[in-house]
């Protein structure tokens, strides 16, 4: 430094006073590197290939459902593909993209000519028909689950209740039938109560009695798990959260004090009344802030999949307590969420539970999961695999057997058929609420580009 002042001062074309104020003044006024033991407010996403590549699957998958749910809205739930252009106009795609879709997934969509009239009609296959069978009998059959996870999800609320459109929006990631408003909150009055809001004229479901056995977090016995087979310290596993950092994300040391220090820090149960409290003090926003994730970390436990996409959360953040910039929060967890934009040209968010998957799989796989899994194992399948089952297999024109009949009748019980959608046009909301972020998106995008992924994730479902 000296050396630096002492050749100001010999160059004659400087003002040697002037260089020596400036240079002190800088000296004073520089800021050291950081070493803040924080957790940072923003960070960039570090992207999870796995959890991508799994959504882009995903993406494919949501558009055979949106044809199913076309194809079992007919009369004797076949499609004439002279029609399949017009009816699939509604579900966002192009002209002439719909037949080219269907072929692709021969293992989900059968096209044959009809026997007498000589047109060609679109329906499923019997493996497609199993799938949807299977996963119905798996939803019916985890009914009792589901009760208790729609408990655990309004006991989180802070006044004890849940708008019954919020619910019926993100029934199928909770496991909850179409028909939940009758088959689950009226059938269980000694669980739920549905009353009407006058002063919005909305409807809300309440629970009943919030019973103390149900407000054991999924973090908790995880961390009971953690301190009797690892033998850790109590004090340190008493607050902590499971950490996975994203490959490629960098650690450094003053992060990893941070995470260690928030990891210490307590906060209140998601399911712990806290409208008593004083959260005006530094101790008690950094108290919200730690019960936001254990918020979140729960309502992913909650769901059948352990995922959920950012806009439904956003539903329950004013009844939750949860931040306004949602987003910027998630990417503040890193280790413990992950949000994916890919699977719908970044429309949609859709959040991860990390601990929770492991190469692509669900850990502790369920029975509606199991059956939800079998119809990527359809889509995935390839085309080739599917002419050697045409050879091996006599495809029969004859559609009046016992199995195609039954599942006939139970469409037809559900509201299906000719034409017409389920009980006050549920069908046809849902399709239009559920799926509209798909609306005007591409069908034949990426769908070359993803071959390897296909690939991959064969592998790790044969596996």
């Amino acid at each position: 430094m000296l050396v630096f002042i002492s050749l100001g001062l010999l160059n004659p074309r400087l003002k040697p006073l002037k260089t020596l104020q400036s240079t002190l003044y800088n000296l004073k006024h520089t800021k050291p590197m950081s070493q803040s033991t924080s957790i940072p407010k923003k960070q960039l996403r570090v992207r999870d290939h796995g959890f991508d590549n799994y959504m882009e699957i995903e993406k494919k998958t949501r558009k055979v459902l949106k044809f199913q749910s076309l194809i079992l809205s007919q009369y004797n739930q076949t499609l004439p593909i002279s029609r399949l252009d017009n009816l699939a106009g509604r579900l966002g795609f192009k002209q002439f993209e719909a037949g080219a879709f269907i072929l692709k997934f021969p293992h989900v969509f059968e096209v044959y000519e009809h026997p007498v009239q000589r047109v060609l009609y679109c329906r499923l296959t019997r493996k497609a028909v199993n799938q949807i069978m299977q996963e119905k009998e798996a939803l019916l059959a985890q009914i009792p689950d589901a009760v208790t996870r729609l408990r655990k999800l309004i006991m989180m609320s802070n006044e004890g209740r849940l708008r019954l459109e919020h619910v019926r929006i993100a029934r199928y990631e909770f496991g909850l039938p179409d028909d939940f408003e009758y088959s689950v909150v009226l059938k269980y009055p000694q669980f739920f109560r549905l009353v009407d809001a006058s002063e919005t004229r909305n409807k809300y479901i309440e629970v009943v009695d919030r019973d103390r056995r149900l407000t054991v977090c999924a973090i908790e016995k995880v961390r009971e798990r953690e301190y009797r087979e690892k033998g850790m310290d109590a004090e340190d596993v008493r607050f902590k959260f499971m950490v996975n950092f994203p490959p490629g994300f960098k650690i450094g040391k003053y992060y990893r004090i941070a995470v260690w220090k928030w990891q210490r820090v307590p906060y209140w149960s998601p399911y712990e009344d806290i409208s008593g409290y004083d959260l005006r003090s530094i101790e008690a926003q950094k108290r919200m802030e730690k019960r936001a994730v254990a918020t979140i970390h729960e309502l992913l436990s909650l769901t059948v999949e352990k995922k959920i996409t950012m806009e439904r959360i956003a539903h329950f953040r004013m009844a939750m307590n949860l931040p306004n910039k949602l987003k910027g929060f998630l990417l503040q967890h890193q280790e413990i969420f992950y949000v994916s934009t890919r699977g719908n040209h970044g429309k949609l968010h859709t959040v991860f539970l990390r601990e929770a998957y492991r190469k692509g799989e669900l850990v502790e796989p369920n029975g509606l999961y199991l059956a939800r899994r079998k119809l990527r194992e359809l889509v995935l399948t390839s085309s080739r695999k599917a002419n050697v089952d045409r050879g091996l297999v006599h495809y029969r024109g004859d559609r009046e057997d016992d199995e195609m009949e039954r599942f006939r009748r139970d469409c037809s019980e559900d509201g299906f058929e000719g034409g017409k959608e389920g009980k006050d046009g549920e069908r046809e909301d849902d399709l239009n609420l559920d799926l509209s972020c798909d609306v005007g998106s591409d069908c034949t995008d990426e769908d070359d580009d993803v071959d390897g992924i296909e690939k991959a994730e064969k592998a790790q479902l044969n596996g």
